[in-house]
């Protein structure tokens, strides 16, 4: 029993915020326990942020520090953000010293600097998993403490030790490897026409106000292209409000609130409309989709655009632009309608895949603990 002990491998995965930092977290955490079989892994989120839910249902123990953003203008949460913060770098010093891990995993996020920074102060060795194009802040504050710095994108020396990077890609959900013969399951279970080209418009699970407003907006499209369908996810924020439009104004469109198959729903795409989140853009890439990416603009830095850029640059996706929204159904009939186009943006961008980032980016893990 004893060796037992002294032989399991402890790690901490902190971070979170948005599934763009949980779910490849949740990845990172399934690689490691399928490589080690002797390994305990504990998670430090931030109380109140979605990794305090998807976390214990994925099967793994999270503790919640009580720490959040900073608001562009001054409010009142601006005013506690020194005392969260010194809160959160007391307790994920308490939770260092009572787990004792081996090695602490920064995903970014509110939650990941304060453990990362005691990590480091202790000696602990610690890698961060940086999703995007463009660093994220807690990363960028970590980057002369990290020992290892796991990237998806290229040029990412502007933001981190070039000694320190390894190109690893984004993880990705498992159940999205293998997705190339249930086309036919996915139109079955959505409901949708089997002899129609279909296009999946996804705003996230909360939802895009600017991808609503322009699909509300686009009759014509529709009675113009009767051969046309979407998969419309409208998000929870606002499928009462749309609901009625896609049922008596819009043919050919089923409207959800959510997809709870993104496995049959990318199966059945012939055309994603989407925004360019990281783990977006990486399933994208593994499954080899034609993309028309419409970055918001309402987060940090404006890093989804950057994402973006770096598909179009290798001629991988075509951009639209938010406030152009209204043209992002035009853009997908445009690669609807050309099958050179389509199938050249479908090789570009599956060319940038990572099918094996979980597993390299675990392995990396467990080579600072060796």
């Amino acid at each position: 029993m004893i060796n037992k002990i002294k032989n399991t491998k402890k790690v901490i995965i902190s971070g979170g915020g948005s599934g763009g930092h949980v779910f490849p977290a949740i990845a990172i955490a399934n690689a490691l326990k399928r490589k080690e079989k002797d390994i305990e892994i504990m998670f430090v989120g931030a109380k109140g942020k979605m990794e305090m839910e998807k976390v214990p249902k994925a099967g793994y123990p999270i503790e919640g520090l009580w720490i959040s953003g900073i608001q562009r203008k001054l409010t009142l949460r601006n005013l506690m953000f020194p005392f969260k913060l010194i809160s959160s770098i007391l307790k994920a010093r308490r939770i260092i010293s009572k787990f004792k891990p081996d090695v602490v995993v920064g995903v970014g996020g509110y939650a990941s600097y304060p453990v990362m920074s005691q990590a480091s102060w202790k000696g602990i060795p610690t890698l961060i998993q940086e999703q995007n194009s463009y660093a994220g802040v807690s990363n960028k504050m970590l980057k002369s403490k990290a020992d290892r710095v796991c990237v998806a994108y290229n040029n990412m020396d502007r933001y981190f030790p070039e000694d320190k990077i390894i190109m690893t890609g984004n993880p990705v959900r498992k159940d999205l490897l293998d997705v190339a013969d249930k086309r036919e399951e996915g139109l079955k279970y959505f409901g949708l026409d089997l002899h129609k080209k279909t296009i999946v418009l996804i705003g996230g699970s909360l939802g895009a106000r600017s991808l609503n407003d322009s699909m509300a907006a686009n009759e014509d499209f529709f009675k113009e292209n009767p051969d046309v369908q979407i998969l419309w996810q409208v998000g929870k924020l606002y499928i009462e409000e749309f609901s009625q439009t896609a049922t008596s104004a819009l043919p050919n469109v089923r409207a959800q609130a959510f997809i709870d198959r993104m496995d049959l729903a990318y199966a059945m795409a012939d055309v994603v409309v989407c925004r360019a989140g990281a783990l977006t853009i990486s399933e994208l890439s593994l499954l080899g989709k034609p993309a028309i990416l419409v970055p918001s603009p309402n987060v940090a830095e404006d890093h989804q655009t950057k994402n973006a850029m770096a598909l179009v640059k290798e001629n991988a996706a075509i951009l639209v632009k938010d406030q152009n929204a209204n043209e992002m159904l035009q853009g997908a009939m445009r690669i609807l309608e050309n099958e050179t186009l389509k199938q050249q943006l479908s090789i570009n961008i599956q060319q940038l895949a990572r099918p094996d980032a979980a597993d390299d980016i675990a392995e990396e893990v467990l080579k600072l603990i060796r």
